[in-house]
């Protein structure tokens, strides 16, 4: 069954924390995660191998896997090689994410490879994408899905308006399961994303990292005394 069928028209919750913040911890994202099925998220998405076996453990709904790790000399670092898409899938996410874009890969991996890699381990294939033309290489690659998640985060892009909704539109014109993953921070711009064209809205920061809120919140006080 084809996770993303039950996945149009929701919310998936990022559950991601910063290295070394107190929330980099396996049982607090797990909870977090829990926390987010019972309040009626459709899916997670989980960033670590640990982290995705504790999630696994504790939700029901699917869990978008990834692994961050950087390569010297490469700049994608979301699952960007075959060694991370075996990992994530050993961890027990349905869905593996990974860099859509077109900069060059660790060992030379095409889209096109780390699309099989992840069919051929049975589990579907999310293209986090920076821009249209990386979404349009990964449908062509029978990729299952595709993000706006790395609009902002490439030099082509950087200081595009988050979320990135023109880039939503273009990316639904495809006529794939369309994601808006960046920059949403409050329900009326999930309802924005999801009125642009988005199958389903992926919110990270604004839900679960207590981090940045706290510092949003305690920097507003401090300006005020």
């Amino acid at each position: 069954m084809n996770p993303f069928d039950g996945l149009r028209g929701g919310l998936i919750v990022s559950v991601q924390a910063w290295t070394g913040s107190a929330l980099d911890d396996p049982h607090v994202i797990a909870a977090m995660a829990r926390a987010a099925q019972e309040s009626g998220a459709v899916a997670v998405r989980v960033q670590g191998i640990e982290h995705l076996r504790a999630a696994r453990a504790r939700v029901t709904i699917p869990i978008v896997g990834l692994i961050k790790r950087e390569y010297s000399g490469f700049e994608p670092y979301i699952t960007p090689t075959l060694d991370e898409v075996e990992a994530v899938v050993a961890a027990g996410a349905e869905i593996v994410a990974f860099d859509a874009t077109a900069r060059p890969r660790p060992g030379g991996a095409q889209i096109e490879e780390i699309v099989a890699g992840i069919h051929a381990r049975s589990r579907f294939a999310l293209a986090d994408c920076a821009e249209a033309t990386d979404a349009r290489t990964a449908v062509a690659a029978g990729a299952d899905a595709v993000a706006t998640t790395l609009c902002g985060y490439t030099p082509s892009t950087r200081g595009c308006a988050l979320p990135a909704l023109d880039l939503v539109r273009r990316l639904a014109a495809l006529r794939q399961f369309t994601l808006c993953e960046g920059g949403i921070r409050t329900p009326g711009e999930v309802r924005a994303a999801l009125d642009a064209g988005a199958d389903a809205v992926c919110v990270g920061t604004a839900i679960t990292n207590v981090d940045w809120l706290v510092r949003e919140f305690a920097g507003a006080a401090q300006r005020i005394l």
